[in-house]
């Protein structure tokens, strides 16, 4: 029996390749950008299981493509670019990489909070442009933390791990919509608030909740009016949370006093609105961006492809195993 398939749409760390050729027929598309439509559907037509990033459109017409695709491992903890109804109606597996970057994002998040109180990028734009003539008592002055409120909405794996990391700072935790489950716990001395009650107190409102059909827009403009105008804004979640349009206009308005953004609505792109702002911090979607946090990504990935092909169970499915699935050992 030939081994089977596997389509990586995105270039992968060289261990996890050799990791993946131990059992497969390994193809991987190596270029900067996502491969052009038509061929995508050419190169994972054959595929027995691919390696999706967030970038990668998995839907029906993709899946029809694919009549052999056994698994879908996506290399994210959301999975919003996956059509899981689709890929349930045709018995396959999805999976993501939760966990494994829960720390890197929560230290991204507690940087961008840095960045944007204390007017870092501001100043760096500053003094690259010559701009700088010297110290002075009132000079760029920033927001301090210790005492401050620091609002999450969304307390989930990443939420709380920001949340131990504010505590340091003096920083006091309220949460809205908190997603807890069995065994896991609220930080001490946090509060839970409604989204509302969190949006009018908050000086610091971090974003880490999922795309949904529910989150989409959950930070529209009559939630930004409740802000306060000294608080700040910080989405390192998924970009479509935000309304960007609603945000460039607080912001150009000081309605509110700031905001960091990692991630957007219709990335690369960003609403031009929010490009020429200086209380603004854009970073390019770099929250998990680190060596050793997106190589351990790429790595459940292909370990939860290989324990699907297998006919094993997933090791971080999204959705239950269907039943009659393509999945099931020895199929084709």
């Amino acid at each position: 029996m030939s081994a089977p398939r596997v389509f990586v749409a995105r270039a992968i760390p060289a261990r996890v390749r050799d990791l993946l050729r131990s059992a497969c027929d390994l193809d991987v598309h190596d270029g900067p950008d996502d491969l052009p439509r038509p061929m995508l559907l050419a190169r994972v037509a054959p595929a027995d299981a691919l390696i999706s990033v967030l970038t990668t459109r998995v839907d029906p017409e993709l899946l029809d493509a694919a009549p052999r695709l056994r698994v879908v491992a996506n290399i994210a903890v959301g999975y919003d670019n996956i059509d899981l109804a689709a890929a349930a109606a045709r018995g396959l597996v999805v999976t993501n990489t939760p966990d494994v970057l829960t720390e890197s994002v929560a230290d991204f998040t507690v940087g961008l909070i840095f960045a944007m109180t204390r007017r870092i990028a501001e100043g760096d734009r500053l003094v690259r442009a010559g701009g700088w003539r010297g110290w002075a008592l009132d000079f760029m002055l920033g927001s301090g933390l210790r005492g401050k409120q620091l609002g999450i909405v969304g307390l989930g794996r990443i939420g709380r791990a920001v949340s131990a990391r504010a505590g340091v700072f003096g920083l006091e935790i309220v949460f809205a919509d908190a997603a807890v489950g069995v065994g896991e716990t609220v930080p001490a001395g946090a509060r839970r608030l409604s989204l509302d009650e969190l949006f009018a107190s908050a000086d610091i409102v971090s974003i880490h909740v999922p795309l949904t059909d529910a989150t989409r827009h959950l930070v529209n403009a009559r939630r930004i009016g409740l802000m306060k105008p000294s608080a700040y804004l910080v989405n390192t979640a998924r970009g479509p949370v935000v309304d960007e349009a609603a945000l460039a206009d607080a912001l150009r308005a000081g309605r509110i006093a700031g905001a960091a953004l990692d991630v957007y609505e219709r990335e690369p792109v960003v609403h031009p609105g929010l490009l020429g702002l200086e209380n603004v911090v854009l970073a390019p979607h770099l929250g998990s961006a680190t060596t050793e946090t997106r190589t351990a990504m790429a790595e459940l990935a292909a370990r939860n492809v290989l324990a699907v092909l297998r006919g094993d169970p997933p090791l971080t499915g999204v959705s239950p195993v269907p039943s009659g699935s393509r999945h099931a050992p020895g199929s084709a």
